[in-house]
């Protein structure tokens, strides 16, 4: 009930204090939508881009064949190889790696160790190369410079430290 009311308090308040203020609070808004839909606009190419990229990766199966090549150095590392394609996909697409971390757990269970592992990898990283591209395109950044690399890496990180600690936590239970 008063979660409802939270929404139209707010914009009731703002109208009342811009009123209070002798300030045009129509004109406000609109400027600040029309401010909105520019960042939008300029955000959107950048999206296109990646997430179609992102796509034709996973539908020509370039991500299944990568983490199948890479897999025996996950278990070197103590990684379920299964884990694999989320963490290739992990760092471009949250919609995508959630989707295969879904997968994940739907096949081998919540409580194994592949299951925790792939929601701790989810929990624990960051789509590296959407948050670039949407924050640096908004911000009309073109040279990433150190970025990309220390991103990547503390992505790589993620993704060791998560598969560690679910077998120290973990190691009993599953």
């Amino acid at each position: 009930m008063g979660a409802d009311w939270i929404v139209p308090l707010l914009l009731a308040g703002t109208a009342c204090l811009g009123l209070a203020k002798r300030q045009n609070v129509f004109s406000l808004m609109a400027d600040g939508a029309s401010a909105g839909l520019r960042t939008v606009l300029g955000i959107a190419p950048h999206l296109i881009v990646l997430l179609s990229a992102v796509q034709m990766l996973r539908a020509s199966g370039a991500t299944d064949a990568l983490a199948s090549f890479l897999s025996p150095v996950f278990d070197f590392f103590g990684i379920p190889a299964q884990t694999a394609p989320l963490m290739l996909i992990r760092p471009f697409s949250g919609s995508a790696a959630l989707a295969v971390g879904a997968e994940l757990i739907a096949e081998y269970g919540a409580d194994s160790l592949v299951g925790r592992t792939a929601a701790v990898m989810l929990g624990s990283t960051e789509t590296t190369f959407y948050a670039i591209s949407v924050y640096f395109g908004a911000a009309g950044v073109k040279d990433t410079r150190y970025t990309l690399p220390a991103a990547l890496l503390a992505d790589l990180t993620g993704f060791f430290l998560s598969a560690l600690t679910v077998r120290l936590f973990f190691v009993d239970t599953i």
